[in-house]
């Protein structure tokens, strides 16, 4: 918790990629943000290594496959304004609301509520 307080507070930004896989799978993980997989998986649903794809994610977007990831979820969470966090925890597939509004409480500056 004290790490959080003095981690720096970034506005939302979710790039986009101009590379056809990783367009792909920006769109799939859109689409589903429940799936909590590795960078690893989506390198081998993409025929790819992970290394390369995470070198290609962070070329195309400037940021880690995990942080993109972590800024879409906080988008996502603000298309769903007005619902209760407990929902939206679900929805995002977090295991606890605890561990949502900690992500997004890092990201944001600020509770999701």
């Amino acid at each position: 918790m004290e790490q959080l307080e003095k981690s720096i507070i970034e506005k939302l930004h979710l790039p986009t990629s101009d590379n056809k896989k990783n367009q792909e799978n920006c769109r799939y993980v859109d689409a589903h943000p429940r799936n909590r997989s590795k960078l690893s998986q989506w390198a081998d649903r993409l025929a790819t290594n992970e290394r390369s794809l995470g070198r290609l994610i962070e070329r195309e977007t400037c940021l880690s496959f995990g942080r993109w990831r972590q800024q879409l979820i906080i988008a996502l969470s603000q298309k769903a304004e007005g619902r209760l966090v407990q929902a939206i925890t679900g929805h995002l597939g977090y295991a606890s609301v605890n561990a949502l509004i900690t992500m997004f409480k890092k990201a944001q500056g600020k509770s999701p509520t």
